[in-house]
């Protein structure tokens, strides 16, 4: 019998009846060295339960491969760490996670073939999950509380109502977990739609529900729609993500307190999304597109009740109160912030140019037309793309079918323009200063689609491109994989400006390492490494002003401050500093 069993009233731990108080955190967001101190947090806070997806995509990058389960993604890990601190877990497989996560967490090598189709029952789709599972559950089953291990229930799929109605697919999963040893409590999550709620729900499988606001309104559906499962929100949204170009989301703490109160009020039990957002590092953030491409930015804050660095935020001590009327929260004072790192000015003074380099990372590819960047194996990051153009004078170059997703253009090594698919640019007017030019188009991925139909579009350049109706051909096209900046050959700095994308490296030394966040004035767009450890992208477009650089990211003594900026710049600073920014706020 499983530990976690429900009544119409409620769940029953062991036979005895339990309210779920659960917050998400991503592992996967997080620095491992920071874990434990994240658990303590939310235990200090009155929650009993912690709540996590998997990204499938970064624990099988390739179909024949062994599982990643070290580092980021030692997941046995941190289930470990949450039993330590007395904390049951709440498991979201996907395969399908959304998350704001590059490519809703499915892996690129899957959505990149046009014939599968995703998350249905596809024996194709399902005989790929089937085989990731085969490798992840085991790994997981010492870690089920059927074994001793705090997991007492497992997502099926995610969202699935607002995506599709394949209730085949819904049942294969579900079997496919209890094949495979799974006892514990099974549960699907929906918007709190009639549609959604019919369309992603199984028999003998919890129905519950996401939403944000409306709390009676929301709970009534839920309960009409199955009257004999508990209450549950399994994602109380008390914050929103942001995008490049947009503003920093936040929601005032007293009005998610009033609605978590609604909720406990109701005997319904809750899991607050986010209770710590984290960092989307290195190239991980996800993407949405539904009239136009928006990519998400690195930081994932969320306005959540932990901060992106771990303080306690507003909401923190607004729900640690409520949460005390329903519960007995520890009687231990509520974390205080964490020590921060002196402000810190860090000189710039190697450089190294991009497009030079490129060759030297790895072997281009010859073709007659531009070939993907999936089709180079470069899952994320950059592609450089380098042919020669056959005539001089004014002209306009073609993108057929345009980039995935934000191209640069060069003619001569000199920059002439930009193109974004958040524009829907196919098009730019260019002088030719001789025929026999060289062009190069440097394209940057910025992210999968996490949601909807368009998760699984290809990235660089899309099709042919064409100069004043001619295409061109005899391409190079270079996958510009950037794992490790410490191979970049720097020179000194001249104190000439740049206007070209280049590498761009300082020393900075640190007494006792402590949390901090890189300001970057002056600089346009680009990454970030810090001791080799990817920040992420920062962009002058905003909202987010700071990049967050975790304690344990630094050492005592000298440590490396490396920048790709993509264009032209004066700068030769960066700052370090003990308070983020992540820019102008809007409140909903």
């Amino acid at each position: 019998m499983p530990a976690l069993t429900t009544t119409s009233d409620g769940f029953l731990l062991h036979g005895e009846p339990f309210r779920i108080i659960s917050g998400a955190l991503h592992y996967f967001r997080v620095h491992p060295g920071l874990w434990s101190d994240r658990l303590r947090k939310a235990r200090l806070m009155g929650l009993n339960t912690v709540e996590t997806y998997i990204p499938w995509n970064h624990h099988q990058p390739d179909p024949e491969g062994a599982l990643v389960l070290d580092g980021f993604l030692d997941l046995p890990r941190f289930l470990r760490l949450a039993r330590d601190e007395g904390l049951l877990v709440l498991l979201r497989p996907g395969p399908f996670i959304c998350a704001e996560w590059d490519g809703g967490g499915l892996p690129d090598w899957l959505t990149s073939d046009p014939d599968i189709r995703l998350r249905s029952s596809d024996p194709r789709f399902t005989g790929a999950v089937d085989r990731y599972l085969d490798l992840l559950l085991p790994a997981l089953a010492p870690h089920m509380a059927t074994a001793g291990g705090p997991v007492v229930a497992v997502q099926v799929e995610n969202e699935y109502g607002a995506y599709g109605d394949d209730s085949a697919y819904l049942k294969h999963l579900a079997d496919a977990f209890r094949s495979r040893g799974v006892e514990e409590l099974l549960f699907t999550c929906d918007q709190g739609d009639p549609g959604h709620l019919a369309n992603g729900s199984l028999p003998g499988v919890l129905t519950t529900g996401t939403f944000g606001s409306r709390v009676e309104q929301s709970l009534a559906r839920l309960r009409e729609h199955r009257p004999e499962d508990p209450l549950f929100c399994a994602e109380f949204w008390i914050g929103w993500f942001d995008h490049w170009g947009g503003p920093h989301h936040v929601r005032d703490a007293a009005d998610a307190a009033a609605d978590l109160e609604r909720l406990l009020s109701a005997g319904a039990s809750v899991n607050i999304y986010m209770f710590h957002g984290g960092t989307n590092f290195g190239f991980t953030n996800g993407a949405n597109h539904k009239h136009a491409y928006t990519p998400t930015v690195t930081s994932y804050d969320y306005d959540a009740a932990l901060t992106e660095c771990g303080d306690p935020g507003p909401k923190y001590h607004a729900f640690r109160e409520v949460i005390a009327r329903h519960a007995t929260v520890p009687d231990e004072p509520a974390p205080a912030p964490g020590p921060k790192l002196a402000p810190t000015t860090v000189e710039l003074s190697g450089r190294s140019a991009l497009l030079p380099f490129a060759g030297s990372l790895a072997p281009a590819v010859r073709s007659d037309a531009p070939v993907t960047m999936g089709e180079l194996g470069q899952r994320t990051g950059y592609a450089l793309y380098r042919t020669t153009l056959p005539a001089g004078g004014e002209g306009v170059l073609h993108f057929a079918r345009g980039v995935g997703n934000r191209a640069q253009v060069f003619v001569d090594g000199a920059p002439v323009g930009v193109l974004e698919s958040e524009r829907h640019d196919e098009s730019l007017p260019v002088r030719v200063p001789r025929p026999g030019a060289t062009l190069e188009v440097l394209v940057e991925n910025m992210g999968g689609v996490n949601y909807g139909p368009r998760i699984g579009a290809p990235k660089g350049l899309l099709g042919p491109v064409s100069f004043n109706g001619t295409d061109l051909t005899g391409w190079d096209c270079s996958p510009l994989p950037l794992d490790d900046p410490g191979t970049v050959p720097f020179v000194p700095a001249d104190g000439t400006p740049v206007i070209v994308p280049a590498f761009h490296h300082g020393t900075f030394d640190v007494g006792t390492p402590a949390d901090a966040f890189l300001r970057l004035p002056g600089w346009s767009k680009g990454q970030a490494w810090i001791n080799g450890f990817p920040l992420g992208r920062y962009w002058n477009r905003g909202p987010q002003r700071t990049l967050y650089v975790p304690a344990p990211v630094l050492r005592p003594g000298s440590n490396e401050l490396v920048l790709l900026e993509l264009h032209g710049t004066t700068a030769t600073r960066a700052l370090l500093t003990d308070t983020p920014d992540l820019g102008p706020e809007n409140t909903w």
